[in-house]
């Protein structure tokens, strides 16, 4: 279990990150247009996850819209915005912002995401969504960089993730 923040206020996720270095558990999420991905979809190119509460808060829609223009210039490499949104909403967000360099998926079936990655938050006013973390795979679906940000509020450490490609 991690303790990050909202607000300054403490809450909890349901487990740990998977470790760097480990294979990433594979994940059944719905696309936006209600068709289902799996990592092993993507399999063959490097993967950012960037994963949060909502896209319908500032801080998770400059996520989007960040790893959207950074996505651009990368080989290779696709970014995956994964939360627990509708997949209508992740679809008329981007196609309003026309940010088409990132794929929305969304756990709002099961949440077994944000469970089987360690990520679920179970207490506080958010229980039930997705914390905010940014997890980097290599071309084989292995972890070579996780980030549990510490403040729900704050934004993921962009250069790092992308170092880490």
């Amino acid at each position: 279990m991690a303790t990050i923040t909202l607000g300054g206020n403490p809450i909890h996720t349901n487990g740990d990150l998977p470790k760097n270095g480990t294979k990433a558990p594979d994940f059944q999420l719905v696309k936006t247009d209600l068709g289902v991905a799996s990592l092993a979809d993507f399999a063959g190119s490097k993967v950012v996850l960037n994963i949060f509460p909502s896209i319908d808060t500032g801080t998770c829609a400059a996520s989007v819209r960040a790893f959207n223009a950074k996505a651009s210039n990368l080989e290779n490499t696709k970014v995956l915005c994964i939360s627990r949104d509708l997949p209508f909403a992740q679809k008329r967000f981007c196609g309003a912002e026309g940010l088409d360099n990132v794929i929305n998926l969304s756990d709002f079936n099961t949440g077994s995401f944000g469970k089987d990655y360690g990520l679920e938050i179970t207490d506080g006013p958010l229980a039930g969504l997705h914390s905010r973390v940014v997890i980097v795979l290599d071309e084989n679906g292995t972890i070579v960089h996780t980030e549990q940000v510490a403040e729900i509020a704050d934004e993921p450490n962009y250069d790092a993730a992308l170092a880490a490609l």
